[in-house]
């Protein structure tokens, strides 16, 4: 049997307020693993002593050219990953440099505390980096500003990341390291964006 024709209505609909825009498909497909299994950008805790202190998830360790591969022969100064519960520009999690005295394996998880902050534009987009030192890490922990870094320290930070992606022929430029003040902004903001971008937009 045919179902029967469905009516419509001639009145005027009414204007509904506008949408968020649409999750970008990575972060959605991130999401509807979730249910399967712990994933590290969403389920794991940022912390309570954030945006000073977080949690972060290490995805290149220091000394590294893993997650991808360098055409240069630099390799990561530092421990690379990311920031959970947190939303950028770009759509990605606030990336983070960790200072500290040992390499750490892809996957692990550390507690981090923010020194300062790198502005950097990666081929024309936005693409920040919070400095930070492992908050447990007894040669490290007591920083609390970028400033009270050796020079080189910073120096061998500015060119990794300028020198990274030269022979790839793509433009990086990295801008003048900023205090911790600036950092916990940053991660602030990120957060924000995290919860009201991803959280509510799950909530429609």
């Amino acid at each position: 049997m045919m179902a029967p024709p469905i009516e419509t209505s001639s009145k005027t609909p009414v204007s509904q307020p506008p949408a968020h825009p649409p999750l970008n498909e990575r972060i959605l497909s991130s999401m509807s693993r979730r249910s399967v299994a712990a994933h590290p950008w969403h389920d794991l805790e940022i912390g309570p002593g954030a945006p000073k202190i977080f949690n972060c998830v290490i995805e290149i360790g220091k000394g590294s050219k893993v997650d991808r591969v360098l055409y240069s022969s630099v390799v990561y100064p530092h421990n690379y990953g990311f920031i959970p519960r947190t939303l950028c520009e770009d759509n990605d999690p606030l990336d983070v440099l960790i200072i500290m005295q040992e390499p750490v394996l892809p996957g692990c998880f550390l507690r981090a505390k923010a020194i300062g902050l790198m502005p950097m534009i990666d081929q024309g987009e936005k693409d920040d980096k919070i400095i930070a030192v492992c908050a447990d890490d007894p040669e490290y922990r007591h920083y609390n500003d970028i400033k009270e870094l050796p020079p080189h320290r910073l120096a061998e930070i500015r060119r990794f990341f300028e020198d990274y992606k030269k022979n790839e022929n793509k433009e990086v430029a990295v801008n003048d390291f900023l205090p911790a003040s600036d950092a916990y902004n940053s991660v602030q903001q990120s957060m924000n964006l995290y919860a009201d971008y991803i959280v509510e937009s799950l909530r429609r």
